[in-house]
């Protein structure tokens, strides 16, 4: 019992492997390019990296705005302190010499 090979075989083995090949390449393409492959969850945790970072800065500026609030309401020289400074403001005979900066001089010349 002699069997003799089809001479199509080793063609259909070729081809079989390459399909193989094919549906396995896909198959790993869509693990890192698909919709919930390698690549995204990459993305996904730097983005969540960054609105993590994002949160922790707005919760530092937030309580920096509380701390602010409670001087406000708190700190009477505190008051005075920002009328001085972001409204010019003096007390009753007080007198107040505006000096030109060096800058504005030097334009002049």
């Amino acid at each position: 019992m002699n069997f003799a090979r089809e001479p199509g075989l080793p063609g259909r083995k070729n081809l079989l492997t390459i399909c193989l090949l094919v549906v396995i390449l896909l198959m790993f393409a869509y693990a890192i390019f698909g919709s919930r492959g390698v690549l995204r969850i990459v993305q996904a945790e730097q983005q969540r990296q960054e609105l993590q970072q994002k949160l922790t800065d707005l919760q530092q500026q937030q309580q920096q705005l509380r701390h602010e609030i409670e001087r406000l309401q708190k700190d009477k020289t505190y008051w005075e302190q920002l009328a001085r400074t972001k409204l010019g403001m003096v007390r009753e005979g007080e007198l107040i010499y505006h000096l030109p900066d060096s800058k504005t001089e030097e334009k002049r010349q």
